[in-house]
């Protein structure tokens, strides 16, 4: 048998060392493939990451670079974008750094995977997609949760025409985030300073894009109203400060085809629901909740005939009548799934459609959410 085709593929990694990129990207995508001997792309042939952490606090590459097995760091992001070593360049910076080093990366002609939102509003997202088309380079933007494995049960569904024709979406997303005052925050106090990007319509509805826009129609309006329902919390080093970013955000979108779709995101509620995020699809043939790794269903001949009637207790359990979508396979983790991906399309050309211009999408989304919520008003998205 002959010997095994291998592909190495130098990935620069900037900005790792946050939550995101540490867990999910380094940890739970590049160190996995790595462990499991590369992406098989043929029966003798595999592509093999070989990255480098980037950051500008060299303790904290430090211990990364430990936890991760991953010898090679720096903090000199200029040296690495220069080395022809490194063919692609993966940014997940805070938003409002991603800008100039992925125009800079691409325009020396490495290939671009970044996380989203990929820039703080539109133009300046169209504009790094159009760097990107220019300069001949393959991009992409992560979607996780489309590799989801409750959302792939969903899929599944639909494809087999489980729903009948689709009638609306309702999206519940969020958890109680706490304010630092007692308990300690698990989000970053960024998240909840306009001056710093931060906000959960910015931050949730590039998500919604991608997700209603692959699974049930491109958004075609919306009216979105935000609110700042915590208006002061206490950072990383204990200090209190303003909360000048929206914590949550109620949205109705208009989908093509005349889907509606609902979604409620916060980071000031308590959850009493299967997950931390569900969508609930109702169909004239059925119905289905998805969380994050599960999905349920009721088909039309399983749908109770409920009587509104407040003044007796509710004889119907309404949890009963659903059946959970068993486990006909195992499902890989969202984002290294992705990632495998996005390699398949750097070396060997396959497709990809999540480019650049679906992260644009997911911006303007954001920002028309934004418009809305500041004239009152339903704004209409315009194709890009």
């Amino acid at each position: 048998m002959s010997s095994p085709v291998i592909h190495k593929v130098g990935i620069i990694m900037n900005g790792v060392s946050g939550r995101m990129g540490t867990n999910q990207h380094l940890m739970r995508s590049i160190v996995e493939i790595i462990k499991q001997g590369g992406v098989q792309v043929s029966a003798n042939e595999f592509i093999m990451p070989d990255p480098v952490l980037v950051g500008r606090n060299e303790i904290k590459l430090q211990k990364l670079a430990k936890m991760s097995g991953v010898e090679k760091w720096t903090t000199d992001l200029d040296s690495v974008i220069k080395d022809p070593a490194y063919q692609i360049y993966f940014d997940a910076q805070t938003t409002g750094r991603r800008y100039a080093a992925v125009k800079q990366a691409a325009l020396a002609g490495k290939h671009i995977y970044c996380e989203k939102p990929i820039a703080t509003d539109t133009a300046t997202a169209m504009d790094l997609y159009n760097i990107c088309q220019k300069a001949g380079v393959k991009h992409g933007v992560v979607q996780d949760k489309l590799w989801l494995p409750g959302l792939l049960k969903l899929k599944r569904l639909m494809d087999n025409d489980f729903f009948g024709r689709i009638l609306s979406v309702r999206g519940e997303f969020g958890y109680w985030v706490f304010e630092g005052h007692t308990i300690p925050a698990q989000r970053p106090s960024w998240n909840y300073r306009k001056e710093d990007d931060g906000g959960i319509i910015v931050d949730m509805l590039c998500h919604w894009r991608y997700v209603l826009d692959n699974l049930f129609g491109e958004v075609k309006g919306v009216f979105c109203l935000g609110a700042t329902h915590i208006p002061e919390r206490v950072d990383e080093q204990g200090k209190t400060y303003k909360a000048t970013a929206d914590d949550a955000a109620y949205a109705i979108f208009e989908l093509e085809g005349g889907v509606i779709a609902q979604f409620n995101s916060s980071w000031t509620t308590r959850v009493r629901r299967d997950d931390l995020l569900t969508l609930h699809v109702d169909g004239t043939k059925g119905s289905a909740v998805a969380g994050l790794r599960e999905c349920w269903t009721q088909h039309y001949g399983n749908t109770p005939k409920p009587v509104w009637n407040p003044d007796i207790k509710q004889s119907i359990d309404f949890y009963e009548g659903w059946s959970k979508v068993p486990e006909q396979e195992i499902f890989d983790n969202a984002f290294k799934a992705e990632w495998e991906l996005f390699l398949k399309h750097v070396v060997k050309n396959e497709p990809f459609r999540w480019t650049l211009l679906e992260g644009v999408k997911g911006v303007q989304l954001a920002e028309k959410g934004l418009e809305s919520w500041a004239k009152k008003e339903w704004v209409e998205i315009p194709a890009l």
